[in-house]
């Protein structure tokens, strides 16, 4: 599938120019002190970030982390406790409504009428992005053939397999041509090939041009990114791009240790003075060490010595799911000091 079989290309999007007032070096999406409060429970806590047009931006975290309460701020569907965010150059606070003009959105939630057929609901979806005549028969035909729904027109969206229905859930969000694209969650309980084919198209969709904002929990998904922003209690615990964010780790090296015993060899490893922390990974442990100074054939040494078998172990570089749990880790450790700093 190319650029144009997606219906982006034609319409331009990858070179579209400013409009007015907007200057071409401006930020996509552009958030400063964005807060979010509901009663005395603060969901989103002063997060400032901007995202670069074209770019795939990716709110990785646990569920409960804020991502969603912030997407629906920047859709202009929440309104911001306080500080401030544009969208497409336009104030989420002041016109709400001139932003869900310029994005498309694609909620947790499946967004599509399921007692609708797959014509039915892309029909009603043109209708309230007031797609008409000749555009209208163009952009039809994009959202069937991206989804792969060719000869499936009339089937109720109900009885369409959960990747169907993604790719078609984003036709629908996308059928106005909009520049800036929020995915909230959008491959929960979706199979492991259908995510693989939506990342495709989310690819696609930058290329062209196109700002895609997602939200995920899935590590995997998050490494399609080109920057990442960790989101941890309402708050951005860290953001770059996979390799910035791995640079937690200089200084830090971490082995893993292949082992039957994976428990056993953990707690064996905790009381080693030289580790400062260790994660079971399936069947292997990773020991992060406090530095370089103490080798493999010290960390072997001290398992084996605890009567604890060792297949093999090496040198390995940081996965993002070693990252990730640093890093949140760290950000709880950290707002756990300053919960208690603002005790009386």
């Amino acid at each position: 599938m190319n650029g144009s079989n997606l219906g982006i290309g034609d319409s331009g999007l990858g070179s579209r120019r400013p409009a007015l007032g907007e200057r071409a070096s401006d930020a996509a999406i552009d958030a400063r002190e964005l807060t979010r409060r509901f009663g005395d429970f603060v969901a989103v806590d002063r997060l400032s970030f901007t995202v670069r047009r074209g770019e795939i931006f990716g709110f990785l975290g646990a569920n409960g982390a804020g991502k969603s309460t912030t997407i629906r701020m920047l859709c202009g569907l929440l309104v911001p406790s306080s500080g401030s965010a544009t969208v497409g150059g336009v104030d989420v606070r002041r016109d709400p409504e001139g932003v869900k003009r310029r994005i498309g959105y694609m909620s947790q939630r499946f967004s599509l009428y399921e007692r609708l057929t797959v014509d039915q609901n892309i029909r009603f979806f043109a209708g309230v992005y007031g797609i008409r005549g000749s555009r209208f028969e163009a952009r039809r035909r994009f959202a069937i053939e991206m989804a792969g729904l060719t000869g499936r027109e009339h089937q109720l969206t109900s009885d369409l397999a959960g990747g169907w229905r993604q790719r078609l859930a984003l036709g629908c969000a996308i059928l106005h041509e909009p520049p800036i694209v929020f995915l909230d969650e959008p491959t929960g309980g979706v199979d492991p090939l259908s995510r693989r084919r939506f990342w495709d198209l989310i690819r696609r969709l930058a290329a062209e041009g196109v700002t895609v904002l997602v939200t995920t929990h899935y590590l995997d998904e998050a490494e399609h990114c080109h920057r990442i922003a960790v989101i941890h209690a309402g708050r951005l615990a860290a953001l770059g791009t996979t390799s910035e964010l791995k640079r937690v780790f200089s200084g830090r090296p971490i082995i893993e240790v292949q082992t039957l015993q994976p428990v056993a060899v953990m707690r064996r490893l905790d009381e080693h003075p030289a580790v400062e922390k260790t994660t079971v990974f399936g069947t292997d442990v990773h020991a992060v060490l406090r530095s370089p100074e103490t080798s493999v054939d010290d960390v072997v040494t001290w398992v084996r010595a605890g009567g604890l078998d060792v297949a093999a172990a090496g040198l390995v570089l940081p996965s993002l799911e070693d990252v990730f749990l640093d890093v949140v880790e760290r950000a709880s450790e950290a707002n756990a000091v300053a919960a208690g700093e603002r005790r009386p």
